[in-house]
């Protein structure tokens, strides 16, 4: 059952987000974005969920695919998203939002805004939707139970064959804080993939793992799919490629160290709960199993297990506890070293504003600085507060420091110079304009 306070105090502080600045509370870039600036930070999630319409046959009308929403906002994704489906809906919890959303979608026919409970998709029936969508919504709701019935909700709505893809908090549990409606609960890779098991969701996609965007697709299959698999041998490997880059070859660690397996033959029930990939002896989990293209072969792409070695990698598929394809080989070399460096540094709250800083705040990302890296930044030879640390990305070693400008810097070009382990990087130029 739902817990109506819990959906009270969803819709509550939504409301008033969205009277605040619903923009800056939606997609977290500057306050008062323009209506371009809004809708341009939509440009990388909006690439994420088109390149899953490759799952479709191209033989397929689009114009005959019902798309749904959950937790549309102001309809940042509905409005673009209009052109890819014959009708879509969103939904959001916040009555506010769905006024803002009415608004934007004004003049597309095909597109529409409803208010919702926050908790269920009780409107529509079962077997409605082809596609099913969520991004930066479940990762501010502070139940658990409210998200998984969502998914069960979203699954209920979706037609068979259909596809969902959502979008969770993957980091590690916090436990200094409790889940509120900003910073919701937190899911690990493997209750993703039990709940997929329990309700007969093909996995498809995990990507993002120990993030804040862990991204999961998956395929609605009939009830009973998941206890009627059997192994399917015949499954030919025809190259394997690096899944980041054109390279043949694969680092044995590190950011780049994912192996594409290019297949022929492989079972269309196959998914990463009944996947594995072996390479020189050793089990792998698959992160992904598509088609780059509709009528290609099927890509498998998994990150080399620990302690792989380096040299031609034997590679194969399992099935549900059995072999089902032939050996290929894999050109595993050896990692390359580390390479520091400053991403990027803005404003630490109007981050559409660079270098310009606005709120005496700054946000500085790094990337590839190890484990617990030792970091420190300063102006001018003044030394920062660091209000915190965020490892972002396991991967990569990227890491965000927000920082807190003393009142004693005045207005005016300033040179931020950012310590890893005592080792400056090149001084970055800001202008400090209040």
């Amino acid at each position: 059952m739902s817990d109506p306070s819990i959906e009270s105090r969803m819709r509550e502080d939504w409301d008033r987000r969205a009277r605040q600045d619903a923009c800056y509370y939606v997609a977290f870039g500057r306050r008062q974005q323009t209506a371009e600036e809004f809708f341009a930070t939509a440009a990388e999630v909006l690439h994420a969920l088109r390149v899953e319409l490759r799952r479709f046959p191209p033989s397929l009308d689009r114009r005959t695919l019902a798309a749904l929403e959950i937790g549309c906002g102001p309809g940042r994704l509905l409005a673009p998203l209009s052109r890819e489906f014959g009708s879509i809906v969103g939904v959001d919890v916040s009555a506010e939002m769905i006024e803002l959303a009415r608004r934007n979608l004004a003049g597309l026919p095909n597109a529409r805004a409803e208010l919702a409970s926050g908790s269920d998709l009780a409107g529509f029936a079962e077997e409605s939707f082809d596609f099913c969508y969520s991004y930066a919504v479940f990762q501010h709701i502070p139940s658990r139970e409210v998200v998984y019935r969502y998914l069960r909700e979203a699954r209920r709505a979706l037609k068979t064959g259909g596809f969902f893809k959502c979008q969770f908090n993957g980091l590690p549990e916090d436990r200094r804080e409790s889940p509120d409606t900003w910073s919701g609960a937190r899911f690990r890779p493997q209750e993703l993939r039990a709940f997929c098991r329990e309700q007969d969701l093909q996995l498809l996609l995990l990507d993002g793992l120990d993030t804040q965007n862990m991204w999961m697709t998956a395929r609605k299959r009939a009830p009973g799919w998941s206890r009627g698999l059997r192994p399917a041998p015949g499954a030919r490997i025809i190259k394997t490629t690096n899944t980041y880059t054109p390279d043949l070859v694969v680092p044995a660690a590190g950011r780049f160290s994912s192996a594409s397996l290019w297949t022929e033959g492989l079972a269309d029930d196959a998914d990463l709960n009944n996947l594995e990939v072996e390479i020189a002896g050793r089990r792998a989990a698959p992160g992904y199993v598509g088609r780059y293209a509709w009528n290609g072969p099927v890509q498998v792409n998994f990150f080399l297990p620990p302690g792989t070695p380096t040299g031609l990698a034997p590679a194969r598929l399992w099935m549900l506890g059995e072999p089902i394809s032939n050996v290929a080989r894999v050109r595993v070399i050896p990692p390359p070293p580390p390479a520091p460096r400053i991403l990027s540094v803005t404003d630490g709250i109007d981050l559409l504003a660079g270098r310009r800083i606005e709120t005496r705040s700054l946000k500085v990302d790094v990337e590839e600085v190890g484990p617990a890296p030792d970091l420190t930044a300063e102006i001018d030879g003044l030394r920062l507060e660091s209000l915190d640390l965020l490892r972002v990305d396991p991967l990569s070693d990227r890491y965000s420091m927000n920082l807190k400008i003393p009142a004693g810097i005045p207005p005016g070009p300033h040179r931020l110079t950012v310590r890893l382990r005592g080792r400056a990087f090149a001084p970055v130029p800001i202008d400090i304009v209040a």
